[in-house]
């Protein structure tokens, strides 16, 4: 199964895509999606939609996740936080993939084992969980990071009998 997995942001939205076989992950690809603070929010935003359509396209995974939307002190980033995230959930959705939403602090817990890891930690991890990787930045690790929880908490669903789901 591959996956993808979506850390949003307006400056900066990073991806990550693995592969999923049973318990074993393997990266396929990561990356981060830049838009110009200069530029008006609609075109910030279709310039996020436009690339993100791209990633899809080209890669092809059968399921995504995005990381939660966390508030901010400034109520003015939060909001641009949630309009990249909406753009994320949307661009997905319309591309027929179910999307799973993790909070952060679930993240960190999946991938390092408690909720209030450092972000160095979370990174440390991935490098470790999928070996050899190049990973293109902060952001992109921490999509790869919202992916690897996505793949286990798919996996842990499976091992629950349907009549329990």
């Amino acid at each position: 199964m591959i996956l993808i997995g979506f850390d949003p942001g307006l400056g900066t939205t990073g991806w990550g895509v693995i592969a999923a076989t049973g318990n074993r992950l393997s990266h396929i690809a990561n990356g981060q999606i830049r838009t110009e603070s200069g530029t008006a929010l609609a075109d910030r935003l279709v310039t996020l939609h436009d690339a993100l359509t791209d990633i899809l396209l080209t890669h092809r995974p059968d399921g995504a996740a995005v990381e939660e939307v966390f508030v901010n002190a400034n109520p003015q980033s939060t909001l641009k936080l949630g309009q990249a995230r909406g753009v994320v959930l949307l661009t997905a959705a319309k591309a027929g993939l179910e999307v799973g939403e993790y909070a952060a602090r679930l993240v960190k817990k999946a991938v390092v084992g408690t909720g209030g890891a450092e972000k160095a930690q979370v990174h440390a991890m991935v490098a470790r969980l999928l070996p050899g990787t190049a990973i293109a930045g902060a952001d992109a690790a921490d999509a790869l990071a919202v992916a690897i929880t996505h793949a286990h908490h798919l996996a842990s669903a499976r091992r629950i009998p349907a009549a329990l789901r």
